[in-house]
């Protein structure tokens, strides 16, 4: 009996050892998608990943003033590229983990259309949009209202959010009528789960490619990698497009 709970006490001892931690900054439209995938890899891997989610615009910013992030998992595939060229990242390790869809989204079940004509429409008092210099989704709500000839004058009308996440809130409490958000906010079981709203065409603005990256401060690590390699793998994969966005 002493043998057998010393061989368990070495066995705990060495997956203890074994077991890393990886510190992650995610793109706020990926809140979802992420805790259900880091519980995941938790449970196969034995490894933790200690979460952050913000704007990728203000992720850029810490991680290039020493802020001890290890992987990026960014809302667009342009910063991870600028992270490498500037000796933040680690070249070779970006991939596409997800293609992001636009919805502009409102609370209010009767107020959004199919097609959104309510932006040429008008009638509204506040539209919600994420800070385009830092957030990729409020970058492609600009785009889309530009094309559509409406950027000028609902300009004076927009309330901005630090991230999409704050936008999001912003619409869900009222604050604003409508807004712009990342598809995966709103989704359920197939469909836009409350309120109403408008997937916006992508043809209306760039696509939206999420890339991942291993900065530097995770070069090497057991954990990062294996993070990187199991947001790789079918069980992510099946969170991800669960969540609305669309696979590489």
């Amino acid at each position: 009996m002493k043998k057998i709970t010393t061989l368990l006490a070495l066995l705990c001892a060495t997956l203890s050892v074994q077991a890393d931690e990886v510190q992650v900054a995610v793109a706020a439209n990926f809140t979802g998608p992420m805790q259900v995938i880091s519980a995941l890899f938790e449970r196969d891997t034995g490894h933790k990943a200690s979460l952050a989610f913000g704007a990728t615009g203000k992720f850029y910013a810490q991680i290039t003033n020493g802020a001890p992030f290890e992987i990026l998992l960014s809302a667009d595939d342009e910063t991870p590229a600028k992270l490498i060229k500037e000796g933040y990242g680690v070249a070779g390790t970006p991939f596409t983990y997800a293609i992001g869809k636009l919805v502009l989204w409102s609370a209010d079940p009767k107020l959004v259309d199919a097609k959104g004509a309510i932006l040429k429409k008008g009638g509204f008092k506040h539209l919600s949009l994420a800070n385009p210099k830092a957030a990729p989704y409020g970058a492609a709500g600009m785009q889309v209202m530009t094309k559509l000839g409406v950027a000028e004058a609902i300009k004076p009308l927009i309330v901005q959010g630090e991230n999409i996440s704050q936008t999001h809130q912003f619409i869900s409490t009222g604050a604003a009528e409508l807004g712009f958000v990342a598809y995966s906010q709103v989704i359920k079981n197939g469909q836009i789960g409350s309120g109403s709203g408008w997937i916006v065409p992508a043809n209306l603005y760039d696509p939206i490619r999420q890339d991942a990256v291993i900065l530097a401060k995770g070069k090497d690590k057991p954990a990062a990698i294996a993070l990187m390699n199991y947001l790789k793998g079918e069980k992510a994969q099946a969170v991800i497009k669960s969540f609305g966005y669309e696979l590489r």
